[in-house]
């Protein structure tokens, strides 16, 4: 059985005599973000979460990434939210890489630790809280969830991702996929937040230009990754943030790279009339 890792935010600060020779990047077409900069600096806290901090690694701007947020979330022990959405309209996903916690969606009560998936649509009731002795991280991806007449929001639900399969890509010979989460033919969901999985040496074989707009937080491993008309070098913890259209490939490195993936998806583009 193959061990499967989860990066999290280093956090602390820098010593005084680091050098300013790091990776982020901000273009026309894409941010990068890498682990080195999610510092305790930069942090922020929110309404109605008690012992808790985040990091907020994508938001919505005019021009560029529109429409999605991402969190990655840190809960000491004790700490929690009985009011953790005040969005009706918001639609989200949790995805655990440290620690455990206590989630109540709809009245029912779910554990989840490493690797632990809930998909919380738009006026869901939750909430979260952790029981356990030490801190919980989770990212938190929210969407304006974009309603269609004739077409049902779909239900809660909880998962793990160690429980689903690595769905290969067509001749690849079992070393590039994705373990999903939604039937990506269930146009009741609106985005996708997924797992891509590329064994040692594998690689997207072309520059994917499309309108989904991205955001890439690898998991584990380190490979090269093409943003736009860059080849940037990644490794566990960094983030990538990619606007509609900007070109992407990847060269995976010595050991299995994985990143946690979000995508909109199954619906019009939204037009200015």
């Amino acid at each position: 059985m193959i061990m499967t890792s989860y990066a999290s935010p280093i956090a602390g600060l820098p010593d005084q005599m680091a050098l300013h020779t790091g990776r982020a990047t901000f273009t026309e077409a894409y941010a990068f973000i890498p682990r080195g900069v999610m510092r305790d600096i930069v942090t922020s806290y929110l309404p109605h979460w008690n012992d808790t901090r985040l990091w907020v690694i994508a938001r919505p701007m005019s021009g560029f990434a529109e429409t999605f947020s991402q969190y990655i979330v840190e809960v000491q022990p004790g700490g929690g939210s009985q009011r953790p959405e005040e969005n009706p309209e918001a639609e989200g996903v949790l995805f655990v890489v440290s620690g455990q916690m206590t989630i109540t969606v709809e009245g029912e009560t779910h554990l989840l630790g490493e690797g632990g998936y809930a998909f919380l649509p738009p006026g869901c009731a939750w909430s979260l809280v952790n029981k356990s002795t030490e801190p919980v991280r989770f990212h938190w991806v929210r969407k304006r969830y974009e309603v269609v007449d004739g077409i049902d929001i779909p239900a809660p639900f909880v998962a793990n991702e160690q429980d689903q399969p690595i769905l290969w890509m067509p001749g690849t010979n079992q070393t590039w996929g994705t373990t999903r989460f939604v039937d990506p033919a269930d146009v009741r969901h609106d985005m996708h937040v997924n797992i891509v999985t590329l064994e040692p040496g594998a690689v997207i074989p072309f520059e994917e230009t499309h309108v989904m707009e991205h955001g890439l937080y690898v998991l584990e491993g380190k490979a090269v990754y093409r943003l736009n008309r860059d080849w940037v070098e990644v490794e566990p913890g960094d983030f990538m943030w990619l606007r509609a259209f900007c070109p992407q490939a990847c060269y995976a490195g010595p050991q299995r790279f994985r990143y946690l993936l979000y995508k909109d998806v199954n619906r019009h583009a939204k037009l200015p009339f």
